[in-house]
């Protein structure tokens, strides 16, 4: 997936079967195959590590070799109904040095555990102003996708989880390492933050670091391939 929020690009997974709350699975990288109940899903996601109100807009920037990029995304009212279940959609618009490089709306959905599911993506990449591409589309239910988890309910260090799954364009992977990380952005400075380790079978060696402090959401992600590369939470624009 090419989202900021989820993007980077053996293991655990945390799911819904039937009519139980979230099962936590033996480490192992087969089978993965959550059974989704709407039943066990709410209106809202107030996860204190990933609260989507709509309304909320955050930005993000990073300065790269190929110059300064710039991330916003956006919870909006809209929703998107997918296995049965009501997502609520996220836009996430990427600029390279003021120019579109990539437009994706992200459906999210939150259980009564308090985990974060992850139903897919729709993006698309430009250059030049022109559509090159859909890289790393995917929505559940669809060709064999699954849905994965990008934030848990009562994450714990060494918890290893699936974020999405589609064989060969969305297998990305995270692990919680602390709950106590301290990290400084323009937004601000944070204590109590979980930072989590994630990345993809299908990007090997790339591997990020992100920074979610509570009650905020997201607000450092750190590149850790060759130069290490930050994008730091700048703004957020209440509803």
């Amino acid at each position: 997936m090419r989202s900021l929020w989820v993007r980077v690009f053996v293991v655990a997974a945390i799911g819904v079967f039937g009519g139980l709350s979230a099962v936590a699975w033996a480490v192992k990288p087969e089978p993965y195959n959550p059974v989704i109940d709407p039943a066990n899903f709410v209106g809202v996601i107030d996860n204190p590590y990933m609260p989507l109100t709509p309304g909320t807009a955050f930005v993000y920037e990073a300065e790269t070799p190929d110059g300064l990029e710039q991330d916003v995304v956006v919870v909006t009212h809209d929703t998107k109904d997918i296995l049965g279940v009501t997502c609520t959609v996220v836009t996430d618009t990427a600029t390279a040095d003021g120019e579109l490089v990539e437009d994706t709306l992200d459906w999210y959905a939150q259980d009564k555990d308090g985990n974060v599911w992850y139903f897919g993506e729709d993006t698309t990449q430009y250059e030049g102003g022109q559509v090159v591409g859909q890289e790393g589309s995917w929505e559940a239910g669809v060709d064999g996708a699954l849905p994965g988890i990008v934030m848990q309910g009562n994450p714990r260090p060494g918890m290893s989880y699936r974020q999405e799954y589609l064989q060969d364009v969305a297998e990305d992977m995270a692990k919680v390492l602390r709950l106590n990380a301290r990290v400084s952005v323009p937004y601000g400075d944070f204590d109590e933050c979980l930072l989590s380790k994630e990345w993809s079978r299908l990007e090997p060696g790339h591997i990020e670091h992100k920074y979610y402090a509570p009650g905020v959401g997201l607000v450092l992600t750190v590149e850790l391939k060759g130069k290490n590369v930050r994008s730091e939470l700048v703004s957020i624009t209440p509803p």
